[in-house]
């Protein structure tokens, strides 16, 4: 069903259940999980790109219709992929927003999923938890490639609820990948730190929670490990509850991927995250691409 709009999109107005969607992401992520025949929650596909990871000039707090709709006219080439994902994150499953651009007249229709942000999503101003978490989430679906590849995502709602799965979605999801934290609407960054070991010699279709450069997608930067700046409530969960960084804790995304989704130098295939050269790292994989 379409419910209310949350601030951000507060008088987007009612829309047609067969109006456009607002970014193939969310076209992409419904054909995934039919084929994975996984429904559980916290299942989903990234690819948000990382030069559309910004919300600048967007306010969480009591958006007009004409303030929003002056943010999405000028933010024409990425608003509507970011938007799909703020939804994604911030809207329970089985409800969705709309908006009508009053620019151009295309509607939209995004679909919710984690419902990490319940006050928001209800209509109410966005608290900084939930700021962070959505940022959180935003940052855990962002891909440099811009591919659309299934993930788990691990973690808690804003008002402490853990995303629901399942033992099967930890077998099918059975590498660790990273943990995610930050808060985009402020000036406080989006942060990434690799939940297992990686070597030079590795690389993966996601990059950003496993990258070893620390500028390799801004504006995620990777700070290291979870283990350095990570904890868990309960250490028999998953996923870390929250992360510290710069004298600041936030509430922390945990993601998990298929092995299909990391590569080794030395594994016979130059994948397309491998370069030649004449050593044995992804950016120099003689064993795979040649000098």
């Amino acid at each position: 069903m379409t419910g209310a709009l949350f601030a951000l999109v507060g008088c987007g107005g009612a829309m047609p259940e067969d109006a456009v969607l607002g970014a193939d992401p969310a076209s992409a992520e419904q054909a995934q999980q039919v084929d994975n025949g996984l429904t559980v929650n916290g299942l989903t596909v990234n690819g948000l790109t990382v030069n559309g990871l910004t919300v600048n000039g967007l306010t969480v707090n009591g958006l007009s219709t004409q303030g929003f709709n002056e943010w999405f006219s000028q933010n024409a080439d990425t608003a509507p992929m970011v938007m799909a994902y703020i939804v994604k994150c911030a809207v329970p499953e089985g409800q969705t927003r709309t908006f009508q651009s009053t620019a151009t007249g295309v509607k939209y229709t995004w679909p919710g999923n984690l419902g990490l942000a319940p006050g928001w999503a209800a209509g109410k101003a966005a608290t900084v938890t939930e700021q962070q978490a959505v940022s959180a989430c935003l940052a855990a679906h962002a891909n440099k490639y811009g591919l659309h590849i299934a993930l788990s995502v691990l973690g808690r709602t804003a008002e402490g609820a853990a995303i629901p799965y399942s033992a099967e979605e930890l077998s099918q999801f059975n590498e660790r990948e990273a943990c995610f934290f930050g808060n985009l609407f402020t000036n406080d960054g989006l942060f990434a730190a690799r939940d297992r070991d990686f070597s030079a010699a590795e690389s993966s279709t996601r990059a950003c929670g496993l990258s070893l450069k620390a500028d390799s997608c801004a504006p995620i930067t990777n700070i290291g490990s979870c283990a350095q700046f990570c904890t868990k409530a309960d250490p028999s969960q998953p996923y870390y509850t929250q992360c510290t960084y710069n004298g600041k804790t936030y509430p922390a995304i945990t993601t998990r991927v298929k092995p299909t989704e990391l590569f080794r130098c030395g594994d016979g295939v130059c994948q397309f995250t491998e370069h030649a050269g004449s050593g044995n790292t992804a950016d120099s994989c003689r064993a795979d691409c040649g000098a």
